[in-house]
């Protein structure tokens, strides 16, 4: 806490810091008043803190107002549609990290449950709202116009039925000397010479690189409420502040990626690690849920015949000790930069990914053998910028997916 009172908070913060200790005194004496905690949740939405990222003794403040009661909400006031989950987080936090010093023994704190999530709020989708509030205000424009409005719609028929009326005698006479006209013999044509044939353009070369791989840390995961086979990890993957599908969890930049792991991967292996994710695949919705990412894994190879039934096992590949999060992981041997964003329709990696595997020394490589669009037979290396090589526990010569 004495760290707290020394930091340094800009006027502004300072007042909204004073203005958060007061609503906490009004929470101390109306815990379940609705109106200030949808308020508060809905603040909490988007910042770690209440002053985004920066922690303050207002979040002490509200920690200590709200805590008894948080302790005794249900499961559906914490996470159900109509639940304040944003604040079980925040509280869950403070009463966790050190750097508020409250120091909140095990059996005093608020238990959460990071796999209990009884509601997922569906995206909006900003062109319908937008298309919507259009009409809205049209509506209203309409029925503010009144009487006016009905006469201009009046006036807009006449003038419509007289232009309408215009262009059936001007369709009338064009009939009429078109009739004329082909009365005259006509003049035969003649016979175009065919066109010389193009050669087939020749295939494009592609490049394992043009796949952005990087380095990523799941901060959390937990299992999808609408399916079975799939995990939600928040992972950073060292995205700049305000990024296209991002959020700040815990002060990072994360992207939200769902994977089929669940059932083949324990979800324990799933908390708090590094892994290797593919950036710059079209986000797609997830029975709900956008993903922007891929994790990948290796799996055995198929053999002839055999039926893919996703039991596995599969192992998620490790980068390299030294790689940082979020650096770029590149194919040695090969050129090419990454592209924005990968186009579906191009289908590069569905073109390139067959490539992907690992070796008899459990490195993961791009093999040029398996892809002919590569323009070259040749084994690279998935490495670091210092030249470490991913890896994964024990597949070997198992495609990377």
């Amino acid at each position: 806490m004495a760290a707290l009172e020394s930091q340094k908070l800009s006027s502004t913060e300072e007042t909204e810091v004073q203005q958060w200790i007061t609503t906490s005194e009004r929470l101390k004496s109306s815990p379940s008043d609705t109106s200030i905690l949808d308020k508060l949740n809905s603040h909490l939405t988007s910042r770690t803190t209440l002053l985004g990222t920066k922690p303050s003794k207002a979040d002490v403040a509200i920690y200590e107002s709200l805590a008894p009661t948080v302790k005794s909400w249900t499961p559906e006031q914490r996470t159900g549609e109509h639940g304040h989950p944003h604040i079980l987080r925040h509280l869950d936090f403070v009463q966790n990290s050190g750097v508020f010093g409250l120091n909140v023994g095990d059996a005093d704190k608020i238990k959460v449950d990071p796999e209990e999530i009884l509601y997922v709020k569906p995206p909006t989708d900003a062109k319908a709202e937008k298309e919507r509030l259009k009409k809205e205000k049209a509506a209203a424009a309409a029925a503010a116009a009144g009487g006016a409005t009905t006469t201009l719609v009046d006036r807009t028929k006449a003038a419509a039925e007289t232009v309408k009326e215009a262009a059936v005698e001007a369709k009338d006479k064009a009939a009429a000397a078109v009739g004329a006209a082909t009365d005259k013999p006509k003049k035969e044509k003649k016979e175009k010479a065919p066109k010389p044939q193009k050669a087939p353009a020749a295939p494009k070369t592609l490049s394992p690189n043009q796949i952005e791989i990087r380095v990523g840390h799941i901060l959390k995961a937990i299992k999808h409420p609408e399916a079975d086979s799939l995990f939600v990890s928040t992972i950073a993957v060292g995205d700049p502040a305000g990024y296209e599908d991002t959020t700040e969890y815990e002060g990072q930049v994360c992207r939200t990626i769902c994977s089929g792991l669940n059932g083949v991967v324990p979800l324990e292996e799933m908390q708090n690690r590094r892994v290797v994710i593919v950036a710059n695949l079209k986000p797609v919705k997830m029975r709900g849920i956008k993903s922007s990412g891929m994790v990948l894994c290796a799996s055995p190879r198929l053999k002839e015949g055999e039926v893919d039934d996703h039991k596995g096992p599969f192992e998620l590949l490790a980068p390299p000790p030294d790689a940082k999060v979020g650096e770029r992981l590149t194919f040695q041997g090969y050129d090419g930069e990454p592209e924005g964003i990968l186009n579906p329709k191009k289908k590069i990696w569905e073109t390139l990914s067959p490539g992907f595997s690992t070796t008899e020394n459990l490195e993961v490589v791009f093999d040029g053998r398996m892809v002919k669009e590569a323009g070259k037979e040749e084994v690279g290396k998935l490495i670091s910028a210092s030249g470490g090589v991913c890896t994964v526990q024990s597949l070997k010569n198992a495609p990377v997916r």
